[in-house]
């Protein structure tokens, strides 16, 4: 029998991509979802799985989002909530306006979808104490924020060396990615020790040890200097996870459906000018590997199965 691991796809559109590299085009709200949702949908039927989708609110609220996202509930996807505004500075908000953003997100997604979410990812990786409070008084299951990666400082360096930024701006996002600390983490499933109570945690997996990150976005930008390296990396990654009886939590991002033929405004992203036929191919035999070792599930089922075995670590919150 396989062990388990999880899977979810984080649903930023190109108006919060814009948003936080600081390009006022957001402000229009472009939407790839009609193309998008349809491919990853049919990509993921094809290989039987059922996934967590996390769902920006603002999209939730538009009624012309309705059609894509219901389709994703629609589907059997369990749907989670990524915030209203995705914002990656979530974490320098109050209490107060943390609770707001996340029940306005779970309102409008609910409306949208039918589903009220149970699980929660902050954008950009961004958590605070102040969340975790709100999630748990708000009878969340769990949250999947975490990345236990050293690379945060590096990947804010290059997202600041290509983004539209004010000084003001540029203040908001300095803790971007998080610092080299997060590494720290851990990459098993934990128990947050909360006032009123604890809340799962499922952390997004990284490589074991090394902890840099093993996410499909990764390995589809590695592809682009050498497929073989890439494939051989998250296969090596994979391994690890298994040596170290650690069942991974794994992350898809609609780029890594997408090309800059048909987002030309993320053109800048990497991978972006890898067409996407060549991507959903790379893909295939990333999932081949993937799904030949683990039995692969959404992030809620994950988190059900972990608690239910009453093995998850108390762990108080940390931040700064």
């Amino acid at each position: 029998m396989k062990p388990i691991a999880s899977l979810s796809l984080d649903l930023d559109n190109e108006w919060s991509y814009l948003k936080t590299h600081g390009d006022l085009a957001w402000q229009t709200f472009p939407s790839y979802l009609p193309l998008v949702v349809p491919r990853f949908l049919d990509f993921l039927a094809r290989r039987g799985l059922r996934i967590s989708v996390f769902v920006v609110g603002q999209d939730a609220a538009f009624e012309r989002n309705y059609e894509p996202l219901r389709a994703i509930a629609g589907a059997g996807h369990e749907i989670g909530n990524h915030s209203f505004h995705h914002e990656p500075w979530l974490h320098t908000y109050s209490e107060n306006d943390i609770a707001a953003e996340i029940d306005r997100a779970a309102e409008a997604i609910e409306a949208a979808t039918g589903a009220r979410p149970l699980g929660f990812r902050g954008p950009g990786y961004s958590l605070s104490r102040a969340t975790l409070d709100v999630l748990l008084a708000r009878g969340y299951r769990y949250d999947c924020t975490t990345l236990p990666t050293c690379i945060g400082p590096l990947a804010r360096a290059y997202y600041f060396m290509n983004a539209k930024l004010s000084p003001d701006e540029r203040r908001r996002r300095r803790m971007l990615f998080g610092s080299m600390s997060e590494g720290l983490r851990s990459l098993r499933p934990y128990a947050w020790e909360l006032g009123g109570g604890k809340l799962t945690e499922m952390p997004v997996t990284t490589f074991p040890l090394l902890k840099v990150p093993i996410h499909f976005s990764y390995i589809l930008a590695l592809a682009t200097i050498s497929p073989g390296l890439a494939l051989g990396y998250f296969r090596a990654a994979l391994g690890a996870c298994r040596l170290r009886r650690i069942a991974p939590s794994l992350l898809l991002h609609p780029l890594d459906f997408l090309d800059g033929d048909e987002v030309g405004s993320l053109s800048f992203f990497p991978a972006m000018r890898m067409g996407h036929a060549r991507k959903l191919a790379l893909l295939d035999r990333a999932f081949d590997a993937f799904q030949d070792l683990f039995e692969v599930v959404g992030v809620g089922e994950h988190a059900a199965a972990v608690a239910a075995a009453a093995r998850l670590r108390p762990t108080v919150p940390r931040f700064g």
